[in-house]
């Protein structure tokens, strides 16, 4: 619509109303595509403007006043500096005569003015004129109060490259007024008296600046509004939302101070503040009131967390007070699963900093707490006494329980696995209790199963036992957490081989029933996994199974489980025997590829092979034999009996990503399987891939050739034909890459091209480095750099900082001096090209995570020639920009020298990118 010029202020409205208002969904989808054109061009600023003049209806102000906010966000460098003083009074003027339309303009100009201030490098003490300006004006205290909540949370946002030093000087500035605004909030709350309104809004302001950690803690220990806060939570008519604006900020005030020794005063505040709740925590509890509740148990974990290292450091003394710990059991006593859970965090920090200092005195003293709080847990995972059927692990409580699980075994150490074990065990020994019981018992039981020393312990014989002797009458539920029980206890079998027939029999009972075939089939892969060379003499019985695998009630993923076992087991087998075995294994699997390849087409779709394909992968991943050197690979013969099956499927499916990914993963274990007994396979599988990506480029096929690459680049009769494998992928590749946002739309592509490429690198540097491709493939990684894609990224850096390492690592091979040069060369023609794009990328594209990636490649530049690389740094820091848009200095001339100082002196690849870690942030 931007060839038309500037649109109308009637047409804006015209198309606002449609995007709200239109009865046609089609109508509302041009609408919504047309406004956001708008928002991207230039005419924005305007127009924006004179919507919030025109003031006609809520809807259009809240589009002018985000698109305001977008604007300032994402565009502010479109704005000539001279204009930044009139877009602030603009903005100023229209939330003081919008403040009454509604809330979220209020809050969407405030962003916009918090935005603006942070940017704009030539308005000085935003707060001090802001506080000025308004604060002898009650009706405009609603909005002064918002943008002072918002400005501190836009400190850290994501969307504004203010830049390390701006951010810094902002942050010192903010510092300096906070007490102002303190006193500010102060005035308010004693203004305005009881109003619930505006204490919501005190208080979420209030709990900004503390997250921002800007607050003087001597300032705020004897602060009225700290009193306030306190009567507020401890009042029992405090209504929800009040109740909830005061938990948030006391909070944030918890977390201000985590470095409780430089904060004394105020920790001391908030430690009796909130340990003065108690009471009001149990007349939540009196009168039902969840909300609360869970407010109360934020509250209180919080406070643990604070004082976690005092309290492991001084138990019982002080801030040390064991109180705290007190607090979060009796939350752990009430009665909603959801309460306990808030403090789950705290429990394992809490193990994990006891784990470490490993002191048996220390531990004695928080063994209790951790016996209460387990036995909480186990009530807690009681299934309700009329629940029918197994557990369900995909609801709420189900994931519930799922968390129990992980904690205990995170915490057990400090009571004793054994202990617990037989304690859980004596409970069911001794007592009669309801099944609900017992299955929580088994529950817990098997989440610590595994951490319990199997070595000649007769309570977990004695329960394997029991376990196996369950009779079938019991409520389902037991049955089914029993089986998990037996799957976590496979190293006892494996210790006591007796135990393996009655342990079967009974897996196999579960197996034939729809509810429990899947736990069942999930403890016989445990088994397998654990007992291989005990299961040996039931292998039959495994091929038994498998043969008839689709008559059991299974999921995918259980049935996949039992192949995997069932293969583990077949590679302990003689080798003899082992052909024989797997070929009957596969038949199932071929058998069914070979009857859907022989069907019609239903219309005009072929029916999906992938749950064979999956299978046959998991067969040939897990079949792994000891094959000595001239020994042929039992597996060599089946596969190449099943090679044509495979290739038809592919054939047939070439269409679909998804089909044809499933065959490429089954064709990569059968290769990783038989290793170089493949090579009768390898001329027409990469004949076939080659064609096919011609016509359909699925990223599969490079990450299959990489496999090749991988298991046959070091055969010297293979190199040429892998080359040209290469070059005939590369074609297509670019092709697709090479497209508008090729890179982007294409990040598999772009990950399993450079996986090819390195693993080229790794096994034939040569081969690759004296090819006419290279060049293409290292320009394409040069323009892949700044992809802001984990794997994708991480691929690109591997393949670059491999390449260049061939050159720098001297393994006396006799090709060294060879690849040095070519790598010479290669450096020699795009060097400068790949440093300047490295520091623009990691300065502005790239998340921080990849930075240790892109150090090492720069590491391993410097290594290979430092007085060229020196040259090259200089010239890239000098491209960078040194100010933003809003005026302020981005980097100064020393920050520059002296990043490049520090890259260059390095001794060692974390020293670079310490170094890139804090230059970049000067850009974030």
């Amino acid at each position: 619509f931007l060839d038309g010029g500037k649109p109308t202020v009637a047409l804006v409205y015209q198309a606002v109303q449609a995007l709200y208002h239109d009865p046609d969904p089609a109508g509302k989808e041009r609408a919504s595509v047309w406004l956001g054109e708008l928002q991207r061009s230039m005419y924005a600023w305007e127009l924006a403007d004179q919507l919030l003049q025109l003031k006609q209806d809520v809807e259009s102000c809240y589009f002018a006043a985000q698109t305001m906010k977008m604007k300032i966000q994402m565009s502010f460098f479109e704005l000539p500096p001279e204009t930044h003083i009139a877009l602030r009074d603009s903005l100023l003027s229209h939330i003081q005569s919008l403040k009454d339309l509604s809330p979220i303009i209020v809050t969407q100009l405030a962003l916009a003015i918090a935005d603006l201030a942070l940017q704009m490098a030539s308005w000085k003490g935003c707060v001090h004129t802001l506080i000025e300006k308004y604060s002898n004006d009650v009706s405009s205290m609603t909005f002064l109060i918002e943008i002072l909540t918002v400005l501190p949370e836009e400190v850290h946002s994501r969307s504004l490259r203010i830049g390390a030093n701006r951010r810094t000087e902002i942050i010192e500035d903010l510092a300096y007024y906070s007490s102002t605004v303190v006193t500010l909030l102060m005035t308010c709350v004693e203004k305005s008296g009881s109003n619930e309104k505006m204490l919501i809004k005190v208080f979420r302001c209030l709990g900004s600046w503390f997250n921002l950690g800007v607050l003087d803690s001597n300032f705020m220990a004897n602060n009225q509004l700290l009193m306030v806060l306190f009567q507020v939570l401890q009042r029992d008519e405090t209504s929800t939302n009040l109740h909830e604006a005061a938990s948030d900020c006391v909070c944030s005030a918890l977390y201000a101070i985590e470095n409780v020794d430089t904060h004394m005063p105020l920790a001391q505040q908030l430690f009796q503040g909130v340990l003065t709740l108690e009471t009001a925590y149990h007349m939540a509890v009196a009168r039902e009131d969840l909300d609360k509740v869970l407010n109360y148990c934020r509250i209180f974990t919080e406070l643990c967390e604070t004082f976690l290292e005092t309290t492991v450091r001084s138990p019982g003394q002080g801030m040390g007070d064991l109180r705290t710990l007190e607090l979060l059991l009796i939350c752990a006593g009430h009665p909603q699963y959801e309460v306990v859970e808030i403090s789950f965090n705290f429990w394992y920090r809490l193990g994990e900093n006891l784990y470490k200092t490993n002191d048996p005195a220390l531990h004695g003293i928080f063994r209790p707490y951790i016996q209460r709080l387990l036995h909480g847990l186990a009530r807690h995972c009681q299934l309700d006494p009329d629940h029918e059927g197994i557990p369900e692990d995909t609801d709420d409580f189900g994931e519930f329980r799922m968390r129990v699980s992980d904690l205990v075994k995170d915490v057990i150490f400090l009571v004793g696995s054994m202990e617990c074990f037989s304690q859980l065990y004596s409970t069911l020994k001794e007592g009669n209790p309801p099944w609900e019981v017992t299955e929580a018992v088994l529950f817990i039981m098997a989440a610590i199963a595994k951490s319990v020393d199997p070595e000649n312990n007769p309570t977990l014989t004695e329960v394997l036992e029991q376990v196996v002797l369950l009779p079938e009458t019991v409520h389902i539920a037991v049955r089914y957490t029993s089986i998990e029980l037996v799957g976590e206890m496979s190293e006892v079998v494996d210790r006591n081989p007796r135990f393996l027939d009655p342990v079967l029999n009974y897996l196999m009972k579960g197996l034939r029933e729809k509810t429990l075939a899947s736990v069942a089939a999930k403890a016989i892969h445990n088994i397998c996994s654990v007992c291989r060379d005990h299961m040996a003499q039931h292998f039959q019985g495994l091929l038994d199974i498998a043969r008839a695998l689709d008559s059991f009630a299974l999921t995918t993923e259980a049935a996949v489980g039992l192949l995997k076992g069932t293969a583990l087991v077949l590679a302990r087998l003689p080798l003899e025997k082992i052909a024989e075995c797997l070929s009957d294994l596969c038949a199932v699997q071929v058998m069914a590829l070979k009857k859907l390849l022989s069907q019609d087409p239903r219309n005009g779709k072929a029916a999906d092979p992938t749950v064979w394909l999956d299978r046959l992968a998991v067969i040939f991943r897990h079949t792994n034999p000891i094959v000595e050197n001239g020994q042929t690979h039992p597996c060599q013969k089946v596969i190449q009996e099943i090679w044509p099956v495979l290739s038809e499927t592919l054939n047939t499916h070439q269409a679909d990503n998804r089909i044809v990914e499933r065959c490429c993963r089954c064709l990569r274990f059968a290769v990783r399987c038989v290793g170089k007994g493949s090579a009768s396979l390898l001329q027409p599988l990469v004949t076939q891939m080659v064609s096919v990506y011609q016509v359909y480029p699925h990223s599969c096929f490079l990450y299959l050739g990489s496999i090749l690459v991988d298991e046959y680049g070091m055969e010297e009769g293979c190199r040429q034909g892998l080359l040209d494998m290469l070059q005939a992928l590369c074609m297509p590749t670019f092709q697709l890459l090479e497209q508008t946002n090729g890179l982007r739309n294409h990040p598999d592509t772009v990950d399993d091209l450079f996986r090819l490429a390195t693993r080229f690198v790794q096994r034939s540097p040569i081969t690759l480095l004296s090819s006419g491709i290279i060049v293409h493939i290292i320009q394409c990684a040069i323009a892949a750099t700044t992809l802001d894609h984990r794997d994708a990224n991480c691929s690109v850096m591997k393949f670059v900082r491999d390449l260049i390492h061939t050159g720098v690592s001297n393994d006396h091979e006799d090709d060294f001096e060879l690849r040095k040069q070519l790598i010479g060369q290669a450096m020699g023609q795009h060097g400068q090209q790949l440093v300047t794009q490295l520091m623009h990328t990691c300065c502005f594209c790239l998340p921080p995570y990849t930075l240790p990636d892109v150090a090492e490649v720069l590491w391993e530049i410097m290594v290979f020639d430092r007085p060229t690389f020196c040259r090259w740094l200089e010239n890239a820091l000098k491209g960078l920009p040194k100010e933003t848009s809003g005026g302020a200095v981005t980097v100064t001339h020393k920050q520059l020298t002296d990043f490049h100082k520090q890259v260059t002196s390095a001794e060692e690849c974390k020293q670079v990118c310490w170094a890139i870690r804090e230059f970049t942030r000067l850009f974030r």
